[in-house]
Parts: C-alpha cells; structure tokens; sequence
C-alpha cells in the first residue's frame, strides 16, 4: 500500500512522460551550434539519438554535425535557418517532416544576450534580443505545434534562464526575453496537455559559452555546458515541466521570488553593488 501511495504521489509530480531511452528518437534542435545546445546535441548523439540541428550557416554548425556523428550518433544532419525568418524556419520543419523518421522531440535553444542597463537604453538591441530569444521561439512554435496537435504526441522544450525569474542587473534586455520565454512554455502546457504533446522549459543558472563570457562580473555555480546537458537529461528522465540547474543556484533564485519586493531590490543591491 505504501509503495503505491508513493508512486501516485510521483506521477502527481511528474508533468511529462518520462524521456529515458533517446535511442532511435528523432530529435531537431534549434539554435545548437554552440553552448548549451551543442552539447546537449553531443549527449543525444551518444544516447542514440538521430539529430538535425539548426543554425545559421557557420563553420560553427558544420563542426557540431561532425562532432555528434564522431560522438556516435546514428544520424545527424545540419539544417540552416535563421530564427528571425519565417519562412527558413518553415522551411526547415518542412523538410525535417517530409523524412522517413520526423521530429517526435524539438528543442528552442536559440539566444542572443548583451549586458545592458536602463542608463544605456538600446531600443534596437532590446528588440534584437526580444526577436531571436522569445519571437524566435514563436516562429518555431508556429511550424511545430499543427503538426504535433494531429500527431497527438511529441514534446516540445524551451531553453530559458533564471534569469527570467525577477529582474536582475544588467539584464534590460535579456531577463524580459527569458521570462516570457517560461510564461509561453507554462500557456502551452495548460493548453497542450489533453493533445497529449509535452511542454517543458529548461532555466539555466550560469553556463560558461560564448554569451556568458561577456560578463564582467563573478557568475555564482558556473557550469560547463556539458554538464548543464546531463542535468537536462536527468530533467527530461524525471518527466519534469521546469528543469532548472545547477540546484543550489537556481533553488536560491526560486526563493528570492517570494521575497516582498522591497527586500529583494535591497538584496540584489547588497550582492551586486548595481
């Protein structure tokens, strides 16, 4: 009786199927060129997974494809688009949908981030950042998501941030992005689950890749990007909705969202000197 009182109280918790064997899935990632997504692509590839990963055309793109195949992969194949284009992005999921094996799996992983504070508004870069970080994500939802709905199965995953959690310096631009990012994520759920696709929505704390290395300032719980992979596999192996890591770091962010705002604004202050 215990042990099934305990297995209905873990399916209470657990929003998704659970992603434990990635051999023979089709998965397609967008924006995993480099970071997080490239090694989250790498550990797929190991997994036996067949991977497509999307990006603009680069040397950058064309290495990854190589590494995961070197990795393992049974498949792997590079599909270019640019997130901030329509119909690329159309494009691509057309052509990933016309194979034998189409996507049942497809990861939002692309972002751009520059530092900026309210003393040096850029309307053109806030809207660069709003353009691939959340819009970026829409053009792909709008491609995936008719099919996925007649399928009656696949799963969806956007890559935010903890920093989409409450306002934080130097983040103008960035945090608004993320936290839309896990709003869509949360609406698509609530709206998906009785279609039978899975939602979920990954939050990083800091991870070091070519974004991060733009900061000038300490990055509490610095991870490599390989290890933010294997936390996104542990998530997606638990059937989780919010994989967020490293824990001591995003846990401490969680808990600073209840904080009456007064008290948060004059902590964030006392950490950062901003």
């Amino acid at each position: 009786m215990l042990i099934e009182s305990l297995k209905r109280l873990t399916a209470v918790f657990r929003l998704n199927p659970r992603l434990r064997d990635w051999r023979g899935k089709s998965v397609w990632l967008v924006g995993a060129s480099t970071g997080i997504g490239r090694a989250f692509a790498i550990a797929l590839a190991r997994a036996g997974a067949h991977v497509a990963i999307s990006a603009r055309p680069s040397s950058s793109l064309t290495s990854a494809v190589a590494e995961c195949l070197s990795a393992g992969a049974s498949s792997c194949q590079a599909v270019p688009l640019d997130v901030t284009d329509a119909t690329s992005v159309s494009a691509a999921w057309a052509l990933l949908c016309a194979q034998s094996n189409p996507p049942e799996f497809v990861l939002f992983c692309a972002g751009t981030f520059k530092p900026m504070r309210a003393q040096d508004f850029d309307l053109v870069e806030l809207q660069r950042q709003l353009d691939v970080n959340y819009v970026g994500a829409l053009r792909v939802l709008d491609a995936v998501i008719p099919t996925l709905i007649k399928r009656g199965s696949g799963h969806v995953s956007l890559v935010s941030s903890v920093a989409g959690y409450r306002g934080l310096p130097k983040s103008l631009a960035y945090g608004p992005s993320k936290a839309a990012l896990t709003h869509l994520a949360e609406n698509l759920y609530i709206d998906l689950k009785d279609s039978i696709v899975a939602v979920s929505v990954v939050c990083p704390g800091f991870v070091s890749t070519p974004l991060t290395a733009q900061n000038d300032f300490h990055m509490p719980a610095l991870m490599t990007p390989d290890a933010a992979a294997q936390a996104m596999l542990s998530g997606y192996a638990s059937g989780a909705f919010e994989i967020h890591f490293p824990k001591r770091f995003s846990r401490t962010l969680k808990a600073l969202k209840l904080l009456p705002d007064a008290l948060y604004f004059n902590i964030v202050k006392r950490m950062t000197g901003l």
